[in-house]
């Protein structure tokens, strides 16, 4: 999803269905027909993760993560879970039935475009081990977490800012927070969950998961596998005359690609909702699109472009699909001490870079890590040398609120609306996504923060607030 926006997103999936009597109609009816299709996508891949992947209770997802905030028109989503194999499928009013299929490690994938069993073909060779983490080492290199009192830290404030990002100081406009964990000088300092929720949950990133593909890209580029300069990327955009030729890894990764793509959650069957929930092939989906402006002169948001990236680090990997698929947690979990992250692969076979990936709010915390680290990690460089500065470079001079697949300011959305005190330092750079998730990264504190919830209306949540009154106890 999208950069943190807080409307409900998913209110008109069923505004239409008032209308479905009309369903027969040459007007209505197909239309119809595909927003139901989206509402029982989305719903049986929700609940497919929530209940396989983050290992939570199906009544608590379907109240928090499907009904909360949304019209009461979603109750006509019937779903039915399958524990063995474990799927899910869902339907609208009979109308039309979508199925997520879950496979160990590799989280729900809607079945579009192929069968059941052929999606568990792809993963049957697939061995991502079963490491196990120290339990006695100290958080990060093991999983003991010892919180006590630093003279560097003012704990009751500290507590008052956490007490506070917990409460729900205005009914209609619920916060919904899950989890928080701060980092200091590369130590847990606090953390807290909601009931149900914790350290081990693994939670949806949304729209952070474009930053840890941002560490893959790199970590692809480190090893000369690609170059930020490469164009010609796909097979479709070679053609003669074909201009989406010229568009550059950095391009894509800037969200300057100049490729059309709609990142409108409000709007019926926008490129988005469609590419999500009702493509097989994601990444393809996106590179169809036409060039509507030259490459590297706009910068338009477009979660489209973050799955041609993946596709694209699949091709330069080389191998086998076991061997993409394998990938992340070989050349970046494994080795930074993340064992609960579990990205999503479309039905192609491609990672869903720019929503479907999971984690604990503690191994998001050890990702931001890498990253205030400058992609080093025990004195072991990760990502190349200069990466991270050529990440955080502004997009454009015109605007200098994104990098490379990395936030350096809050979009216009999160923009504070009073000046803050104390001011949250310029060069603090954020992952962000949907529903208020956030890894706050600040080196001028050497601080990392997480905030994970589920916070969709307008004004529900401030992530400058927060970190501003987190602030006030350092």
């Amino acid at each position: 999803m999208a950069r943190g926006s807080k409307k409900p997103i998913w209110r008109w999936l069923f505004l239409g269905s008032g209308l479905l009597a009309f369903a027969g109609s040459a007007i209505y009816g197909p239309r119809l027909y595909e927003i139901a299709r989206v509402a029982s996508a989305f719903y049986a891949k929700t609940l497919c993760s929530g209940v396989f992947v983050s290992g939570r209770d199906a009544k608590s997802v379907i109240e928090e993560d499907l009904l909360a905030d949304m019209t009461p028109l979603l109750n006509g989503v019937s779903a039915r879970i399958v524990r063995e194999p474990p799927a899910v499928t869902a339907s609208v009013l009979g109308i039309t039935t979508q199925k997520a299929v879950y496979r160990q490690g590799l989280g729900c994938t809607l079945a579009i475009g192929q069968t059941e069993s052929s999606l568990r073909a792809q993963a049957r060779a697939l061995d991502l081990g079963n490491v196990v983490s120290d339990s006695n080492a100290l958080w990060p290199d093991g999983t003991h977490v010892a919180l006590g009192g630093s003279p560097e830290i003012d704990a009751s404030v500290l507590k008052t800012a956490l007490d506070d990002a917990f409460s729900e100081p205005d009914p209609e406009r619920l916060r919904r927070t899950r989890a928080i964990v701060i980092v200091h000088k590369g130590r847990i300092v606090a953390e807290r969950y909601a009931p149900g929720i914790g350290p081990q949950t693994a939670l949806i990133g949304w729209s952070m998961t474009k930053s840890i593909f941002n560490a893959l890209t790199g970590i692809l580029v480190g090893d000369g596998k690609l170059s930020i300069e490469n164009q010609g990327l796909l097979a479709e955009w070679r053609g003669k005359g074909d201009r989406r030729g010229k568009i550059s890894l950095d391009n894509l990764l800037r969200m300057s690609s100049g490729l059309a793509f709609g990142e409108d959650y409000d709007a019926m069957l926008s490129d988005v909702l469609q590419m999500l929930f009702l493509e097989g092939d994601k990444a393809r989906f996106a590179a169809n699109q036409p060039l509507i402006s030259a490459p590297g002169t706009v910068r338009d948001y477009s979660s489209g472009t973050s799955n041609i990236v993946a596709r694209i680090l699949r091709e330069a990997k080389g191998g086998t699909l076991v061997d993409y698929l394998s990938f992340p947690r070989r050349a970046l979990f494994d080795r930074i001490g993340v064992r609960s992250a579990v990205n999503e692969p479309d039905a192609s076979g491609n990672f869903v870079a720019s929503s479907f990936m999971f984690a604990s709010p503690r191994d998001w915390a050890r990702l931001g890590l890498l990253f205030l680290n400058d992609g080093v990690w025990n004195g072991s460089r990760i990502l190349p040398k200069g990466w991270l500065a050529y990440s955080l470079k502004p997009t454009l001079r015109k605007e200098s609120s994104y990098g490379a697949h990395i936030w350096i300011d809050f979009p216009k959305s999160e923009k504070p609306r009073q000046e803050l005190n104390p001011p949250i330092p310029k060069s603090t750079y954020y992952m962000l996504g949907h529903d208020g998730q956030m890894v706050a990264v600040l080196p001028a504190r050497d601080l990392v923060i997480v905030r994970m919830g589920v916070s969709r209306r307008e004004g529900a949540w401030s992530h400058s607030a927060f970190l501003s009154n987190v602030l006030k106890a350092f």
